[in-house]
């Protein structure tokens, strides 16, 4: 899996690189089908935003998440990465 992480109007700590790599890393285990995982961060007044951009084998799944911590957005971006991998991955057994 190839994990991409930028920032746009912020800066990107290894604090905060570590942090996502950590939780992006453990969400994805729940499916084998995960080709590369692009997570952008940026910061629009007092609002920190999050999205990934999840590339799948025969889908790509795009999700958002918008908070006022940066923190919080990757932590609320990564239970939604988690469901949505889940659904899909459950969404193919059924066939």
């Amino acid at each position: 899996m190839n994990l991409k992480i930028t920032g746009l109007h912020f800066d990107v700590t290894e604090a905060i690189r570590n942090y996502v790599t950590e939780k992006v890393e453990r969400s994805v285990r729940h499916h084998d089908g995960v080709i590369s995982v692009t997570v952008t961060l940026s910061v629009e007044k007092v609002q920190n935003k999050a999205a990934a951009q999840v590339h799948l084998a025969g889908k790509d799944i795009h999700i958002e998440a918008v908070e006022a911590d940066m923190y919080a957005a990757i932590d609320v971006l990564v239970d939604k990465v988690d469901r949505a991998l889940v659904q899909h991955k459950e969404k193919n057994q059924h066939r």
